[in-house]
């Protein structure tokens, strides 16, 4: 899954769109509605971005993952994304969780800043047990008291994860990282510990970009980042299942 952190404009997105289609992702990013901490910074096109992902998809093909943050926009966000995405600030907002569950689309639920597994777990139960069994994992870091990164990637969250639940585990490298150059490399780790797919942000010109751009790949980044990603996927090809001594209150069916 890749894209920018928000999107901008209609030749930022297709540009976008079409260069991640061809370095091989399967799944456009791009955040219509954006949560910022700051009430002064960039907050989305809303549903002008919404219209022009479907723009990007009919020209590329690629499927699309976005972020939905009120229960009373998921009809909306519903019509137009493939993939409806919690972000990490919404992980225990129950509401919208409750809701996601009869959305009739797959969640991409992101761990929150200071959440446990159990909690992300928890977060994904609810779903569940609102009628939503589709729900994808996503490891984005989390918050300690290191500041070198962004975030401190929980690399050992993927593996526990994916013994203790069937559902899919993605990884945001980017989020964790909050720097490009770090991206390629914490990707490499989700790859060999399993995780199913990446979370990447990519901008045509990140220096530019109206958010995140300090963590986004350019596209010749990307596109060597995909290539590089092949022997470390088939290092992590069929691997064996884990069965860990865990405690019984991280199981999630």
């Amino acid at each position: 899954m890749a894209g920018p952190c928000s999107v901008e404009s209609e030749r930022q997105l297709m540009q976008t769109a079409e260069a991640v289609a061809l370095a091989g992702a399967r799944v456009l990013r791009g955040g219509a509605f954006k949560p910022r901490s700051s009430p002064y910074s960039f907050q989305g096109l809303g549903v002008e971005g919404l219209k022009l992902l479907a723009k990007a998809q009919a020209n590329t093909g690629l499927a699309i993952v976005t972020e939905v943050m009120s229960e009373t926009d998921v009809d909306l966000v519903a019509e137009y994304a493939d993939i409806m995405q919690v972000g990490s600030r919404n992980m225990e907002h129950f509401s919208l969780l409750q809701r996601l569950g009869t959305c009739g689309r797959p969640v991409l639920l992101k761990r929150g800043m200071v959440a446990t597994i159990h909690d992300l777990l928890r977060s994904a139960e609810c779903i569940a047990a609102h009628g939503n069994r589709d729900i994808l994992l996503c490891e984005r870091g989390i918050r300690t008291f290191d500041t070198v990164t962004r975030n401190t990637f929980d690399v050992t969250a993927v593996p526990v994860l994916k013994a203790v639940t069937h559902l899919p585990v993605i990884v945001d490298p980017s989020h964790a990282a909050g720097v490009r150059e770090l991206v390629p490399i914490l990707a490499r780790a989700g790859a060999v510990v399993g995780a199913d797919g990446l979370l990447v942000e990519v901008h045509p010109d990140p220096d530019q970009a109206l958010s995140d751009g300090e963590q986004s790949l350019t596209f010749p980044q990307f596109n060597a980042m995909m290539r590089d990603l092949e022997h470390y996927v088939a290092l992590a090809a069929s691997p064996s299942r884990l069965s860990l001594a865990l405690p019984q209150r991280l199981a999630c069916d």
